[in-house]
């Protein structure tokens, strides 16, 4: 045991920097541009306080492509991107490219979903007491769908870091490629299982922190 932390310990600890590097500035940003993305997918749909059926219609259709292509299609197929953007197509830093594309779509559709939860009778009557569209978004559907917006945060965390496997795969780093290059390459079996169990309890503290952030932001377990 002593012998595989002094060989491998340094290795798995910058592994798992790097993963939690890319699990949380991609979704940092994937927020920045899902969560306008799933907002304006709520207000324009039929009913919506900003109803635009047709441009819903084309908005959620260009959503739904993007959300179909397989990850590790979507990373080649944006190399040039990830160039333009990172100054490179390696690494971790550009790996935040694909990841953060890969995920604004699906945030957005989390967002969307956590919106519509919240009841039709609160938004007309903030409408009834005068309050602008604008109002009416921020101070009502995003204020009331906070505790449900956290929980789609935390599957949406834990969607981007399965997706850092698929880049270390590919030489982007973490704990995805080190499971691939010794686990896979060279037969090391212990430290595949090692990265995988670190893997899984990144995903547990995770889901733990925003089970509890949720938790404390629903009024109804006040």
């Amino acid at each position: 045991m002593l012998d595989f932390v002094s060989q491998y310990g340094s290795l798995l600890a910058e592994g798992t920097a790097e993963t939690l590097y890319m699990t949380l500035v991609p979704t940092f940003f994937a927020y920045v541009l899902g969560l306008p993305m799933g907002v304006l997918l709520t207000i324009t749909k039929a009913g919506g306080i900003a109803a635009a059926p047709r441009f819903n219609a084309f908005f959620g259709w260009l959503v739904n492509i993007l959300r179909s292509l397989p990850f590790i299609i979507l990373m080649i197929f944006i190399i040039p991107l990830t160039r333009f953007i990172a100054g490179t197509s390696i690494g971790a830093t550009a790996a935040n490219v694909p990841l953060v594309i890969a995920a604004a779509p699906f945030v957005a559709r989390m967002v969307e979903q956590s919106l519509e939860e919240i009841d039709g009778g609160v938004i007309e009557a903030a409408r009834c007491m005068g309050a602008t569209n604008w109002q009416i978004v921020t101070r009502v559907l995003l204020i009331e769908s906070v505790p449900s917006l956290l929980r789609g945060l935390s599957i949406s965390t834990i969607t981007i870091l399965g997706y850092t496997a698929i880049t270390g795969a590919v030489g982007a780093g973490g704990l995805g490629n080190i499971a691939f290059r010794f686990g896979y390459q060279r037969y090391q079996d212990n430290v595949m299982y090692v990265t995988v169990v670190l893997l899984i309890l990144l995903v547990c503290v995770i889901q733990s922190i925003f089970n509890l952030l949720a938790a404390k932001a629903d009024k109804r377990s006040r």
